[in-house]
């Protein structure tokens, strides 16, 4: 399907997909393990690269057909999908706010030492790190002449999910030309678009592909349940596609099991995980989103989830500069 929206040509494309024969080989050792693929989104470039590129072309593209002069978002401190937004503001000319969780630190490192040099303007919003504050600076911003574009937490909206819709595609394109079957696709899922574009690509390209999104952040009591929220931007994609196909949250699949001590919380289970992918492949995890996804996936190997004649593919959404802002906690 060609997607008719607006779209800003931010990213490099198609990221790299390949085979980890030397994961693969190492977890069979003592496994009855599947082959393991990677889908290489830490490769797309726009600000030392993530998943939230293919988000913010058409978040972009829509902020620029309405004619707005800045983007404003939110999140953690060390948020990859700022920094990402960070840049891609940089890159096109808009000027950015971002609006960050916790207080101003001594020293900046890791992701947000990346906002600053995009040019960010930072606002610091103590325990708000979803983007709560961002209608209230919206205002502050129009009153002084701007002409800001919201993009919501994570840049998971409808427009946002198109990324992940258009994602599958070129993931078609590649099995295809690779002759891979995949059977499982493994990813983070935090915010929801992402999980929400796979689940709609996948069901317009009619590939036959198990999405297993990892849980990374607990939700409030006052948060809709997270099957809700990603099935509720599956139905908007649906709307704004044009399909007529609804979704149900029982229809996705969402593991919640390796939530640990909580959303940026490094345990074992992210230290290993991020040690044997660099020490097998040279491939570097963040340890909050794909560090804590990759140890799920390699806990539900050894739980018997998957087996040899599965072909597992992990979604590596990016994330490497948080590495350096948790180098301590890396290195126990």
């Amino acid at each position: 399907m060609k997607i008719n929206f607006p779209r800003t040509n931010l990213g490099f494309w198609p990221t790299p997909m390949h085979a980890c024969p030397n994961l693969t080989k190492r977890l069979a050792k003592s496994h009855d393990t599947p082959s393991i693929y990677i889908k290489r989104d830490d490769q797309s470039g726009l600000g030392l690269g993530g998943n939230k590129v293919r988000k913010l072309e058409f978040l972009l593209g829509d902020a620029i057909e309405q004619g707005c002069d800045t983007l404003i978002t939110g999140g953690a401190a060390q948020s990859n999908h700022c920094r990402q937004t960070a840049a891609a503001a940089a890159k096109c000319g808009l000027q950015c706010h971002l609006v960050l969780g916790g207080e101003a630190p001594d020293h900046v490192n890791g992701n947000l030492l990346l906002d600053h040099l995009f040019g960010a303007n930072i606002h610091w919003a103590g325990e708000h790190r979803k983007g709560e504050d961002l209608p209230q600076l919206a205002k502050d911003l129009q009153k002084s002449g701007r002409k800001p574009y919201l993009v919501e937490y994570g840049g998971s909206s409808k427009i946002g999910a198109l990324g992940f819709v258009a994602a599958m595609a070129e993931l078609k394109k590649q099995l295809l030309q690779t002759r891979t079957d995949i059977t499982h696709i493994v990813f983070a899922s935090s915010s929801g678009g992402t999980h929400a574009g796979l689940t709609v690509g996948a069901f317009i390209e009619e590939l036959p592909i198990t999405l297993y999104g990892i849980g990374i952040d607990k939700r409030s009591a006052q948060e809709a349940p997270f099957n809700a929220l990603v099935s509720g931007i599956c139905n908007g994609l649906g709307v704004l596609l044009d399909i007529e196909h609804r979704y149900q949250p029982s229809d996705l699949t969402l593991d919640e099991q390796f939530l640990g001590g909580g959303y940026g919380v490094i345990g074992d289970l992210e230290r290993r995980a991020i040690a044997l992918l660099a020490q097998s492949e040279g491939i570097l995890l963040d340890p909050i989103y794909s560090g804590r996804a990759f140890g799920a996936m390699i806990a539900l190997i050894e739980q018997g989830v998957f087996t040899k004649k599965d072909q597992v593919l992990f979604w590596h959404t990016g994330g490497t500069p948080a590495l350096f802002a948790n180098a301590s906690l890396l290195t126990q």
